[in-house]
């Protein structure tokens, strides 16, 4: 009796664990949002007497019409205030960024050199960029040495061409690849994208070193301080983006975004252009601007192949914790009957 219940308890839970799993659809969480997630808007809020010159008029009209940035613009409602603020979305009190407003200031709000080489990365089909924010290359080094191993160790999940629900939008070929972008601390062109990196939260500082990994149309996954992100939290965070898109409400999902002038749907339908055209994704790069020198691609020596299996996804994923769930309640069935 003991046995018989033993074994229908094993049996159920097995199959709810394999059915959860088989409802994930095949494609990873990085493209997944690269494909169906917007970017979370901006907010700028413009000082009353900025806002009633005659140039910051003709120097907001075009984001105002038609603007591909993620950003919403209004007036400040308060007549006192004299500076212009900058809000992320999910940060609605403290600004991300307060000054004057003008066409240099509003620029490095928009662009950077440190966005186009992300952008770029994304369009290559890059899986994440890992931004390494510090004035020295130990820390990126190590964590471009250990991204070398991982997209060795790592696999993407196998894609079925006929699940309606896992069908790839416009964009480059999938493909698994990290890469490592160093920034320096020092770099004031830079200083927005420090603190949009650094997220919402106020638990990394975004004038101390950090690293962030940014993925997608600008999303952040979350980002560390240096000094706390050892190589467990590192193959963590890769192996979930590179993981089945289990849940596929971005609200639902951890992270935040970054404030990017991307016409993305257009970017996307350029990359699957040339594609068809016959050209290589891996030389596929936006049409803007090459980054600054001091904004650097860091690219380790391929570390040796690994003696362990090839790993799909993450392991702390339901697909694979439902594989691995599997086999261990079979070895009990065995032991019991």
């Amino acid at each position: 009796m003991m046995k018989s219940l033993r074994l229908s308890i094993a049996l159920g839970f097995a199959w709810i664990v394999s059915t959860h799993a088989a409802e994930c659809c095949t494609i990873p969480v990085f493209r997944y949002a690269l494909d169906r997630w917007e970017a979370d808007r901006f907010r700028l809020v413009v000082a009353a007497p900025t806002a009633a010159r005659l140039e910051i008029v003709d120097l907001l009209r075009p984001l105002r019409a038609g603007g591909v940035a993620n950003l919403d613009i209004s007036t400040s409602k308060d007549a006192a205030v004299t500076e212009t603020r900058l809000y992320a979305a999910k940060n609605g009190e403290t600004p991300v960024w307060s000054g004057e407003l003008n066409a240099p200031s509003l620029a490095a709000l928009l662009d950077s050199p440190a966005r186009k080489q992300i952008l770029e990365h994304v369009l290559a089909g890059d899986s994440v960029t890992w931004v390494v924010v510090d004035d020295g290359t130990e820390h990126a080094e190590r964590i471009a040495k250990r991204l070398s191993f991982l997209e060795q160790a790592a696999a993407l999940p196998i894609q079925d061409p006929d699940d309606p629900d896992s069908q790839l939008g416009p964009g480059p070929e999938l493909r698994l690849k990290f890469r490592v972008l160093h920034l320096k601390l020092s770099d004031a062109a830079e200083k927005p994208l420090f603190a949009m990196l650094a997220g919402p939260d106020g638990k990394v500082r975004p004038d101390q070193p950090l690293a962030a990994a940014v993925f997608a149309r600008g999303r952040v996954l979350s980002a560390f301080p240096l000094d706390a992100l050892d190589d467990a939290t590192l193959e963590e965070a890769c192996m979930f983006l590179i993981g089945r898109c289990s849940c596929r409400v971005k609200d639902q999902n951890p992270g935040w975004d970054v404030l990017m002038n991307v016409d993305w749907a257009k970017e996307l339908e350029k990359v699957t252009a040339k594609r068809k055209a016959g050209t290589s994704t891996a030389a596929v790069k936006a049409e803007t601007p090459k980054a600054a020198p001091d904004v650097s691609t860091i690219t380790a020596e391929a570390a040796p192949p690994p003696p362990t299996p090839v790993v799909e996804g993450a392991w702390f994923l339901w697909g694979s914790v439902g594989g691995a769930i599997v086999v261990l309640l079979i070895a009990a069935i065995r032991r019991f009957v």
